[in-house]
């Protein structure tokens, strides 16, 4: 829509709460869309901000409390969490080929307007899989903070009912909001959704979840993005791989990843040793592991009150994983 006719529409719908916030909503989509990243940002900020004040005053004044921005369907707000990010793209480390489809990704929705009027369709829903720690969720976080959209984060132990019949439902509900609300919608442990049907221990309310959450990835055309994430690729139902748009793997990092994570995390501190003598002995770490390493590492001379990182308390912090990693292999 033309600028000048969402400023009219904007101007037109003051003093009705929630037709305003759709359109001041519309205006900040479109900024995005532009890559006018700051702006829109500062935007949603402001428009936040309005919100939670308003809020806040309906305490001494019920009658001025301001409709939410675009509200939870049938109270799924008891199964959606907004998270701010706060990581970006300086804090993760990618593989080059995970680079190059992120920014094809970052791009394509820039362009999305562009993209639509031609007939096609832009990619919105992607599946992450791999090992723990590997920084899919992190991955998420920063992708909605490069976007410029709110990230919600579902949570997956109340959307699954102890009442087996309103799961669906309760899958429904996110996929509505989700098709009203730019944003990136996360879902984890996307594997406790989506098992395979013909997994002989699952119940047969289940499969029918199943089943219906096929029909609403199908059907779905958010106006952000989707991304469901896995450490379990091998339990998905094979019927879900073809409904995302892009699968992407985040694998263990090898030698030169693991080069450049230790090469970040201890940019900002004096070390005394070469840290590229240790990289041999992370191979096989997660990222998760590696930063556990990192840190222990960084705090060791604060603890003794020295100044430097000696290679003793790097080699002391590898010992620590390692004894760690053992245990869980005990499990």
């Amino acid at each position: 829509m033309a600028r000048g006719e969402l400023m009219k529409k904007l101007l037109a719908s003051y003093g009705r709460d929630e037709e305003f916030r759709a359109v001041a909503e519309q205006i900040i989509l479109e900024e995005e869309q532009k890559n006018n990243r700051v702006l829109a940002r500062s935007l949603r900020h402001t428009l936040d901000n309005a919100t939670s004040a308003n809020v806040r005053s309906s305490k001494q004044a019920p009658s001025q409390k301001l409709a939410s921005l675009i509200p939870f369907p049938d109270a799924a707000d008891d199964f959606v969490e907004r998270v701010d990010p706060v990581h970006s793209h300086k804090d993760i480390t990618l593989s080059h080929a995970n680079t190059r489809v992120f920014d094809g990704l970052l791009q394509e929705y820039r362009r999305s307007e562009e993209i639509r009027r031609h007939g096609l369709a832009v990619r919105s829903k992607l599946l992450f899989c791999g090992p723990p720690g590997c920084g899919k969720t992190l991955c998420a976080e920063v992708f909605a903070a490069e976007l410029g959209l709110p990230l919600f984060v579902v949570k997956l132990d109340r959307l699954i009912s102890s009442y087996l019949g309103e799961t669906a439902g309760n899958v429904r509900k996110i996929f509505e909001f989700a098709k009203r609300q730019p944003c990136v919608l996360f879902l984890d442990e996307f594997d406790a959704l989506a098992r395979s049907r013909d997994d002989s221990a699952e119940h047969n309310e289940l499969r029918r979840v199943v089943n219906s959450l096929l029909l609403f990835i199908d059907r779905m055309q958010p106006r952000g993005f989707m991304i469901a994430a896995t450490n379990l690729d091998s339990s998905l139902d094979p019927a879900i791989w073809r409904r995302f748009d892009e699968v992407i793997w985040f694998d263990k990092p090898d030698h030169a990843l693991i080069k450049r994570f230790l090469k970040a995390k201890f940019k900002n501190v004096v070390i005394d040793f070469d840290l590229d003598r240790y990289v041999d002995r992370l191979e096989g770490y997660s990222f998760a592991e590696i930063e556990r390493v990192c840190i222990q590492t960084i705090k060791a001379p604060l603890i003794a009150r020295r100044k430097g990182i000696a290679e003793s308390d790097f080699t002391a912090a590898i010992a620590d994983e390692s004894r760690r990693r053992a245990g869980r292999a005990r499990l």
